[in-house]
Formats: structure tokens, sequence, C-alpha cells
């Protein structure tokens, strides 16, 4: 990793849910933090406030991943703040589940902009702008194998991800940049309860060898590790943290 007294991070969709718990995981471990945010400023503002409160470095900012500008605009801001950028974690992601036959056009091109569009413009922003030995680490999911009913354009996505990982790792590996992803399975946020019956999610905990969905925390600690220098040796890989559930 590089050398300065401080790491920096940009977290994307980092206001609630994975991303908020992947924010506060890398303040604790003493690196700063960029919260982004589409449309929760005070949501985002309070993750930053509750990190600052407990002596970490963070501050909100607002950019929508979908649209070609937010990465370019997101490395600015983080670079003003805090001199530079370590660590990139594409964590902002969307997910609308129908029939791939009732797809509709304007929903599949917002799922693209966001899941792939918006990883691809980070990726190539940390590829430009990174210090080196730097870490980038995407969101894939485990639905990706499964293919499930209602997941085409979603599974399509992340696959999308999972490949451009393993390309970017090999590109990036002679500047010491790892680029890695994480696929976590069902994990208990707002985008996934949302829309789901108890009685779904009683039985989706029950696929799971542990009995229980997965936690924002627990896929904080596996980002947490990639992004330290215990995993300089990882790299080009995709982490299915999901439980052993697939």
């Amino acid at each position: 990793m590089s050398q300065q007294s401080q790491q920096s991070a940009i977290v994307t969709g980092a206001s609630k849910g994975i991303g908020a718990a992947i924010a506060k995981q890398l303040a604790a471990n003493g690196i700063a933090v960029l919260v982004n945010y589409a449309h929760g400023r005070e949501a985002a503002e309070t993750v930053a406030a509750e990190i600052q409160h407990t002596g970490g470095k963070a501050i909100a900012a607002q950019a929508d991943i979908g649209d070609p500008a937010a990465m370019p605009a997101l490395f600015d801001a983080a670079e003003r703040a805090f001199g530079g950028v370590d660590i990139l974690v594409n964590n902002a992601g969307i997910m609308k589940l129908t029939p791939l036959a009732e797809f509709d056009d304007a929903v599949f091109d917002s799922q693209v902009a966001i899941n792939l569009g918006g990883v691809f413009r980070g990726m190539r922003e940390a590829a430009r702008r990174m210090r080196n030995g730097g870490r980038i680490i995407s969101f894939s999911s485990s639905v990706v194998g499964l293919y499930q009913p209602g997941y085409a354009i979603y599974a399509a996505t992340k696959a999308a991800v999972e490949a451009m990982t393993h390309v970017l790792a090999k590109e990036l590996g002679p500047r010491g940049i790892t680029v890695n992803a994480v696929a976590p399975g069902p994990v208990a946020t707002e985008l996934f309860l949302d829309g789901k019956t108890d009685t779904q999610v009683a039985a989706i905990e029950k696929m799971n060898p542990f009995g229980r969905l997965g936690q924002p925390e627990d896929i904080a600690r596996v980002v947490a590790f990639l992004a330290s220098p215990d995993s300089g040796w990882v790299n080009g890989q995709v982490i299915r943290a999901n439980g052993g559930v697939i």
C-alpha cells in the first residue's frame, strides 16, 4: 500500500446498508473515507458524523454513479479532502427483479448504467488516478451462478463486473494495485428485503447453513480485509461471502 500517513477510500452508495457498514469499518481501521450518496444526503452525513465522532475522518459527497461525470467528481473531492485515493469500493447498485420477457427498456438501462457503467467508470478513474499499491474492490453477487428466474439483468451486470475485475487485476498488477470483487449472498438490507414477505425471508434464511441472513457487518469485514495490507497477494479474485448458501 502507499506510504502516506493516512490512507483514504471512496465508498459508493455508503449512506446505508452494506456501504455504510463498510465506511464505518474502514474508518475504524484508520482510513479516511468519502461517503458517497445519490439521494440520501441526511443518512450519508449521519454516517460521516458518526465516523468523526469516534475520531475518524470522513466527508459525505453526492454523486449518482449512473452519471458519467460522477466518478471523476468523487475522485476530485477525495483528492481535495485527503490528498489522494488509495482504496475504491464500488458498492452502489440497484436491483429490479422481473422475468426477462417483461423487462422494461428504461429499467434495463438504469441497471446497466449503475451496476455496470458506474463500476466501469470507477475502475477506469481508479486506474488513472489511484496511488500505487492501492485496492479496488467491486461488488458482484452470489446470484451469478444461480441464474434464478427474475434475476437475468441483475445477474448479467454482476457477471460483467466479475469479468472486468479479472482483466483489470492483470492490467494494474505492475503498479501493486489489487483488484477484487465481493459477491454477497442474501444480506438483511433494504435492497434485499424490499418486496419480500416474512415467509419468503424465512425460507431464504433456512437455505443458509447458519440459518440466518447475512448482516452488513459480515460483508464489511471481508471488504476491510481486501482493503488491508494483509490482502496483498489476493488479486483478481471473487469472494463469495454468503455463509455457504451456495
